[in-house]
């Protein structure tokens, strides 16, 4: 067990007759003993109270540690959620807009076919009016062109034989 400054301070050594020790100086010496001995016990209790708060404190930001460490794996899988997702959602939004780009490319060549099929119907019908119109043409300078105007031309009509014969009548 270990000594204690008062067991220090109290211990009496015994006296032998032959030779014997200075009392005032075994008595200084016991009180520097303890004084020293207080000093050390003092700065025993101050290292142990020094080490106490240092374990606490290490044991604190251990804690605090493993609760970084366990917030940067949550923080790092929501990440990667977070980028999985967003792949997911790009490719969904590359297929919608594939999809719209076929379904748009077919309307427009769809379109064009109708297109394509309305001019040649109007090319027909152009042809036709074309040939229709010139056969008219033909007709009319046919009639205008036939030996008819030219009979008319040289008819004379007696203009006093229509009054006679409406003046008797």
């Amino acid at each position: 067990m270990a000594l204690s400054p008062l067991d220090i301070h109290n211990k009496e050594f015994s006296r032998s007759m032959f030779r014997g020790y200075d009392e005032d100086e075994v008595n200084e010496f016991l009180e520097q003993v303890l004084k020293d001995y207080e000093n050390v016990l003092e700065e025993k209790k101050a290292l142990e109270n020094s080490l106490k708060q240092s374990t606490e404190q290490i044991t604190h930001f251990n804690t605090i540690e493993t609760t970084l460490q366990k917030s940067i794996l949550t923080a790092q899988e929501a990440a990667e959620d977070v980028r999985r997702n967003s792949m997911k959602e790009a490719k969904l939004i590359i297929k919608e807009a594939e999809k719209n780009a076929d379904r748009i490319v077919n309307e427009a060549l769809s379109r064009a076919q109708k297109i394509a099929v309305e001019i040649e119907d109007l090319k027909k019908q152009s042809k036709v009016f074309r040939n229709r119109f010139k056969m008219l043409i033909e007709a009319q300078l046919d009639l205008v062109q036939a030996n008819d105007w030219d009979d008319l031309l040289e008819y004379e009509v007696d203009a006093e034989k229509f009054h006679k014969v409406a003046e008797e009548s």
